[in-house]
């Protein structure tokens, strides 16, 4: 999963949403779903732009987080598990 960060970036610098895309140009749409981080895709002139406004690096705005696999996430919780027809099931406690 990737992580966006312009919600902590805008609350650091006291930034509205609306100020950052009068800033940048970028559509108010755009910046409320960085900010709220339910976009899907993010084209690189977007990324431009706010590392440029910014001013800091693409690592400072996104970062990539390996997630777990369902199966490894419920056996981290030491449940059993198993698969049917699609289906992941859990057991125990």
């Amino acid at each position: 999963m990737v992580r966006c960060y312009l919600s902590r970036m805008m609350g650091e610098r006291k930034l509205k949403i609306a100020d950052v895309s009068r800033a940048t140009k970028l559509p108010r749409s755009t910046i409320t779903m960085l900010y709220k981080e339910t976009a899907a895709q993010v084209d690189f002139s977007v990324v431009e732009k706010l590392c440029h406004y910014f001013e800091c690096h693409i690592g400072d705005l996104f970062e990539y987080q390996r997630t777990p696999s369902h199966e490894q996430w419920i056996r981290e919780k030491g449940r059993k598990v198993t698969k049917k027809l699609g289906y992941w099931t859990m057991h125990g406690d």
